[in-house]
């Protein structure tokens, strides 16, 4: 395995094979990794470059990977380093992922300015992965300036996503009635732009409608985002149409966001939420590391399958033991 600072050096040097080591370093589940992985975080952390981080969601169907492989594209013909971090659900009986999200985003695959990270969601709530934070840092340290995020799309567990992104993008279909019956009521109020996709051909119209139903719908909700007015508005991945009017909109959205201090007091928060996640992470971590620990609490499972056993007083005994080799 690479040092530290040969992980580091490689990944600054903009090495797309020495950025997808050091992201395989981030999320190993390994104990021994974890030490070299905070030391890589904390060494690229010196002179990285802070990006611009946009969340994609939407609705099954909706042509995410279509939409970020064409919106991708256009952002690198600009000038842009993308790095797209594409989440794949995981299985929750085989705890495998599919991670096919590189065959289906055909030219960011193959374009130099961009990168692909497929990584499974881990059973993570939304589709995101628990290191997800940690990777979009390695990417601005290999100089990637826009970071998109791509998530399972399952309702309300976005609200992971929307606490790591700056700018924070629903895609959606023709129908928002039926739509709406099928989303999380929660999900609607996240979004700083709605965009109604596979706006072309036949379904052209459907798509103009659509969108009145969303801005009606949105004009009743509290913008997530202060000083702004989330919209909808209407796109064709396939056609690549409008897609540089949404670009347009996120850097109207980064502009006004960092005039008025959200865009930087988002930032700041993110932080702390981040702070609190990886402690309640490692404290996870620490327990079921502890020396003996896993027997206990194998036991004490089986105690409680048999009903011998109450469940809160299980849990009291298991953490009053923890802590007492661990005193504050």
């Amino acid at each position: 395995m690479p040092s530290v600072s040969e992980y580091a050096k490689g990944v600054a040097s903009g090495s797309r094979m020495m950025l997808s080591k050091a992201i395989t370093l981030i999320e190993s589940n390994s104990p021994k990794h974890f030490e070299a992985a905070q030391e890589l975080i904390k060494e690229i952390n010196l002179d990285r470059k802070p990006s611009l981080r946009i969340g994609i969601t939407g609705v099954p169907g909706a042509g995410k990977s279509t939409f970020i492989d064409a919106f991708g594209t256009l952002l690198c013909e600009m000038g842009h380093k993308v790095a797209i971090l594409a989440v794949d659900p995981s299985s929750q009986v085989s705890k495998g992922s599919i991670l096919g999200d590189k065959t289906r985003m055909e030219r960011m695959s193959r374009n130099p300015n961009g990168f692909i990270r497929p990584s499974p969601s881990s059973g993570v709530l939304g589709g995101v992965n628990r290191k997800t934070r940690e990777t979009i840092l390695l990417c601005e340290a290999a100089g990637y300036d826009i970071i998109l995020v791509e998530t399972v799309g399952v309702g309300q567990g976005e609200f992971l996503v929307r606490g790591m992104v700056d700018f924070f993008l629903l895609l959606v279909l023709t129908g928002a009635g039926d739509e709406l019956q099928t989303m999380k009521k929660g999900i609607m109020e996240l979004p700083d732009l709605v965009v109604v996709n596979k706006a072309d051909g036949d379904n052209r119209l459907q798509a103009e409608k659509a969108q009145r139903e969303y801005n009606n719908i949105l004009h009743f909700l509290k913008p997530y985002t202060e000083g702004w007015t989330t919209k909808a508005t209407r796109a064709s991945a396939l056609k690549e149409e409008g897609i540089a009017e949404i670009w347009k909109t996120i850097q109207e959205f980064q502009k006004a966001t960092e005039e008025n201090g959200i865009f930087e007091k988002r930032r700041k928060i993110q932080q702390k939420e981040w702070f609190y996640e990886s402690m309640k992470e490692q404290i996870l971590f620490r327990f079921f590391h502890e020396g003996g620990m896993k027997e206990k609490v194998k036991r004490f499972e089986e105690e409680i399958e048999e009903g011998s056993l109450p469940v809160s007083a299980a849990v009291k005994t298991l953490i009053d033991a923890f802590f007492s080799k661990h005193p504050t």
